[in-house]
């Protein structure tokens, strides 16, 4: 309850009143009772005096008092008609019902455009009280910066006119209820609600997406090695009500053409990928295409251009085995006679000598600077013990992994050395859960082929075949293998490319081929030893094949970016506009010992030309592989440039310079779908209610019933003034000096 004299409001609840009248009435007694024993009553009175009224100065403050200042409005209240112009308004969807000549399909645009000319806001003029102003927003820019977009920001609109008219009534937005820059609307229509100001909105275009199939974005890799396949995936959108046979197209610049059919489900996401082999050097510029559907009303998004560079590749392989078993003989083999791979090999031969040969290293390298060379590491049947791995050296492949982006592929045997890996640092990098009980592994007189997953069918690690369609019949035909390691199932986040075509257990079939990814690395596991077996018939067609392209896959995140001294990755590598890039770098000194303190300074230049600066910052604590990270932010859509510099580098030399290619996400797009539950929420918030393009009449009917403006009130908080707590403590420093005066004590 709240009691109020004239302009003065008192907000406390009536029973602080009552006490505070009995407050005072106790503290009047106590000052009566004061001065009639005084001996100095003159001096004892006005004291007494000066302390009731501090008292009920306090009382008046405790009740809350707050004195209301009233602005009568004495301009006329204003409509405003706020038309949206963005790009989506374009949509060939909305329908026109008219008298006589029945219904009309047209664009968003012209329905808004229709309805501001019929002028049906006439009649709210005739009065003079009430002024009516016709406005746009969302229209694309005249001259836009590079990168930059045009959008809906439905928001801003909004409160815009909330903040700059006064007197404003009552706003009709005529819209499609799309919005892709800023706030959702609901906020703002709640302080429309505060202020008794309601929102009619007139949705524009149909609630279903045209018939459609749109090339909605393609996530090409930044390079690919020349010579070899790399793998671009897609991603299509139908809206059409059918099932749809098509075929995508692939072409470079000069002329060259890859096709894939496809079958695309009716009103689905489809996606897809489809391999394109690097033929030269440098940057070369790829367009997909989709062929333009029977029934497809929109032909404009139905192809999509992106670039790829081809590198020369380098890649350097550490293998290390304990005995020569088959199936590091034939890695080995495939690996060396591989022109893009360097491979060196340790045999450590628990029972012998470490192997010696052509390729061949004596011992584990020692420190990070000399483990860090190495771009993918096998490990085969080794694990922690005498002659094998040492826990230090387990931690450093670990550390390589996560910080330096190499790849691990492990490809345990039957002598079970496996097991030690379990409780080693290498452990938490295993893809797979194993079975400690069965260290010997399982065999089976039988052999036993592998079946690929969903994912393993469309994986670059497991293309044996030039296309797709091919790539389960030669896996189907290849030898089977009669030993497999004791998997129990894969660990959460991993990727499971292939099973056992003929053992499960209570988890389902067993993993056999598993990939994850770990800090900034990738690893592998092959639960089989048997792959060499892939050569029957067909020599090193399928052999020579997979495990070039896994070298290739597990070190493509480290080459990226690289030269001798830096090495410089960033994810992801395809992002759009508002997406966070996260840098990382490593970095050598003169001596190749890795740099673990400072900062390592980058040079950004924006797609618009506009040049930045950003420090990538060391790891926290010891740093022993050399590791920088920062991040920055991406506002245009584009080629971002980024130099980086090493700290003894001179400014105007980068010691690396890469691009990462920012993929334009076009915000405004036809054909998508009118949003008309989010203007109902922003009517239903704002006490308007939603209005229909052929009942303008009514809607008319409601603007004139809205009453008149409230009178403005402007609270000014008395209790939470400062004067008032300036007066009351200089009324207390009076009182108090007054009794030191008065020789009270």
């Amino acid at each position: 309850m709240k009691f109020s004299i004239s302009q003065l409001h008192l907000a406390a609840p009536p029973l602080f009143l009552w006490l505070g009248l009995a407050l005072l009435a106790a503290i009047g007694w106590y000052c009566w009772t004061a001065w009639r024993r005084a001996t100095r009553p003159i001096r004892t009175g006005s004291l007494e005096l000066l302390r009731f009224i501090i008292a009920c100065l306090v009382v008046f403050v405790l009740l809350q008092p707050e004195w209301h200042r009233v602005i009568n409005p004495t301009d006329e209240p204003e409509i405003v008609i706020l038309a949206d112009a963005s790009g989506s308004m374009a949509t060939v969807d909305a329908v026109s019902e008219q008298q006589g000549s029945g219904s009309r399909v047209l664009s968003r645009n012209e329905l808004s455009q229709e309805i501001l000319a019929s002028e049906f806001y006439l009649p709210l003029l005739e009065d003079g009280k009430t002024s009516v102003n016709v406005e746009t927003f969302g229209s694309p820019p005249e001259n836009p910066a590079p990168g930059e977009q045009a959008g809906t920001n439905l928001d801003r609109a909004l409160s815009s006119l909330l903040e700059n008219r006064p007197n404003l009534r009552s706003v009709v937005l005529l819209t499609d209820g799309d919005w892709n820059q800023g706030s959702a609307p609901v906020t703002t229509a709640q302080k429309y609600r505060l202020r008794d100001i309601p929102i009619f909105p007139i949705p524009l275009g149909a609630e279903t997406r045209l018939p459609d199939l749109e090339l909605t974005s393609v996530s090409a890799p930044t390079y690919g090695i020349i010579g070899e396949n790399v793998q671009i995936p897609f991603t299509i959108t139908s809206s059409l009500d059918r099932e749809l046979r098509t075929i995508v197209r692939l072409k470079d610049e000069n002329g060259v053409e890859t096709s894939k059919d496809l079958t695309i489900p009716a009103r689905s996401t489809h996606y897809d990928s489809i391999l394109y082999r690097v033929q030269k050097e440098g940057s070369t510029t790829l367009e997909l295409t989709l062929p333009v559907a029977g029934g497809e009303l929109l032909e404009d998004n139905n192809a999509r251009t992106f670039t790829i560079a081809g590198k020369p590749e380098n890649i350097r392989v550490l293998v290390v085995e304990t005995l020569p078993r088959w199936e590091y003989r034939f890695i080995r083999n495939a690996l060396s006679r591989d022109p893009g791979v360097q491979v060196d090999c340790l045999l450590l031969h628990p029972q012998l000598d470490p192997g010696d040969g052509p390729d061949y290293i004596q011992s584990f390298p020692e420190k990070p600077e000399e483990l860090q060379q190495y771009d993918v590491i096998f490990l085969g049947d080794v694990g922690i013990g005498d002659k094998q791995l040492t826990p230090e050296q387990a931690e450093m492949l670990k550390g390589l992994v996560s910080n330096q982006a190499s790849g691990l592929v492990f490809i345990p045997g039957s002598q079970g050395n496996w097991q030690s890996l379990v409780g080693s640092p290498l452990g938490d990098l295993l893809p797979v859960e194993l079975d400690p009980k069965q260290s010997s592994g399982i065999s089976d007189v039988a052999p036993s082929p592998l079946d690929l997953t969903t994912p393993g069918r469309s994986s670059l690690l497991t293309m044996l075949a030039d296309t797709e369609e091919q790539n389960p019949a030669v896996w189907s035909s290849l030898p089977g293998f009669h030993w497999h390691a004791p998997v129990v199932r894969a660990k959460s986040g991993s990727e499971v490319l292939a099973v056992h075509a003929n053992r499960r257990n209570e988890y389902g079939r067993i993993p056999l081929l598993v990939t994850n990814r770990v800090g900034s690395g990738k690893v592998l596991f092959l639960g089989h030893d048997s792959a060499w077996r892939w050569r029957r018939g067909v020599e090193d067609l399928y052999h020579y094949r997979f495990w070039g392209q896994v070298a290739r896959w597990m070190s493509y995140q480290r080459n990226i970016a690289a030269d001798q001294r830096l090495r410089l990755y960033f994810a992801p590598e395809r992002p759009k506009p508002g997406d966070t890039v996260t840098i990382t770098a490593n970095a050598f000194d003169t001596n190749g010992a890795p740099i673990k303190e400072g900062t390592l300074p980058l040079k950004l230049v924006a797609p618009s030309g506009n040049t930045s600066r950003l420090a990538l910052e060391a790891e926290e604590g010891e740093n022993p592989w050399g590791s920088f990270s920062g991040s920055f932010r991406v506002s245009q859509s584009g080629p971002w440039q980024i130099e980086a510099f090493l700290p003894d580098d001179p400014e105007d030399q980068p010691r690396l310079s890469t691009t990462v290619l920012a993929q334009e996400d076009q915000l405004e797009k036809i054909g998508q779908p009118a949003r008309p539950e989010i203007l109902a929420e922003v009517a239903s918030l704002s006490r308007g209610t939603i209005a229909s393009p052929d009942d303008l009449p009514n809607l008319l009917e409601k603007l004139q019933l809205l009453p008149t403006p409230r009178p403005q009130v402007i609270p000014l908080r008395l209790w939470a003034h400062p004067w008032t707590a300036i007066l009351i403590i200089s009324l207390l420093a009076l009182f108090w000096t007054g009794r030191k005066f008065n020789g009270t004590f």
